[in-house]
């Protein structure tokens, strides 16, 4: 059931591809719990998906814009301040990409020029969005900025590759912008670092269905869904959380607590039994 508790509030949504996306969650719930959103994506997303039908869903309009280009972050937060009658209140980057992976390309053997674009697009898109969003006094008092994360960039996947990286400077980004941020404006700056999931974006990573059997089976609480996520991002976007920031808040079942679980341990017993 709605709470309204993000009534009153304007933001933007960086990243719904299609109804798989946590960011397409992320911008029903925001409308269900009363916020008013803006919706964009990179040009060339924008022509692979079905972010209209979104839009029209959440009673919002889509503007796009290349997180990798201050001008475009310049003009999306200018058009949407002027198209929802003021600051905003709470902004999601839900963005990552990488050549390598798509490529299959290993940690050991990665195109440098990729490894930049990647980065770029994942990670330092980050802090151009939030600088962009600085330079401009777009965001209210005590507004929340949220980015999605994955626990590799603590622990290694062995074909999450370069993508791990992006999310450990991710994550940085989050703590030293949050810092200033915090300062000038009481502005909170999070990442949650979200369990594998399903999405259109997820299984385009090598083995992604190996991580998300793994996970689910050493969480107690099992993998959260991208409707766990959206609803947790919704929480971060209220009044509720007022003090949480320069956090990276893991959102994953249990899993990065977990070393061994009866479940994991049973199959890989079972596997040596039967050799």
């Amino acid at each position: 059931m709605p709470n309204g508790i993000l009534k009153g509030k304007k933001g933007i949504i960086f990243g719904a591809l299609d109804n798989q996306s946590i960011a397409w969650k992320v911008a029903e719930y925001a409308f269900r719990e009363g916020a008013e959103i803006v919706l964009t994506n990179a040009p060339i997303a924008l022509r692979m998906g079905t972010i209209n039908e979104l839009a029209e869903k959440t009673n919002s309009i889509v503007i796009p814009a290349d997180a990798t280009n201050t001008e475009d972050l310049n003009n999306l937060y200018t058009k949407a301040i002027e198209h929802l009658g003021g600051k905003i209140d709470f902004v999601l980057h839900s963005i990552g990409m990488s050549v390598n992976v798509r490529k299959g390309k290993q940690y050991y053997e990665m195109n440098y020029d990729w490894t930049l674009k990647g980065m770029d697009v994942s990670a330092t898109s980050f802090h151009k969005t939030i600088k962009a969003a600085w330079d401009l006094d777009a965001l209210n008092e005590w507004g929340s900025v949220v980015g999605l994360s994955y626990i590799a960039a603590q622990r290694v996947f062995h074909t999450y590759n370069d993508m791990a990286d992006n999310k450990a400077l991710l994550e940085s980004i989050a703590r030293s912008f949050g810092y200033h941020y915090g300062l000038k404006k009481n502005v909170r700056i999070n990442t949650v670092s979200q369990s594998p999931t399903i999405t259109t974006a997820g299984s385009g990573v090598s083995g992604f269905d190996g991580f998300f059997k793994f996970a689910d089976d050493l969480s107690p609480l099992g993998n959260a869904t991208a409707e766990d996520c959206a609803n947790y991002c919704i929480s971060l976007f209220s009044d509720y959380t007022k003090k949480i920031t320069m956090q990276n808040l893991f959102h994953d079942g249990g899993f990065s607590n977990m070393g061994m679980s009866a479940k994991v341990m049973d199959k890989y017993m079972r596997s040596i039994e039967e050799k």
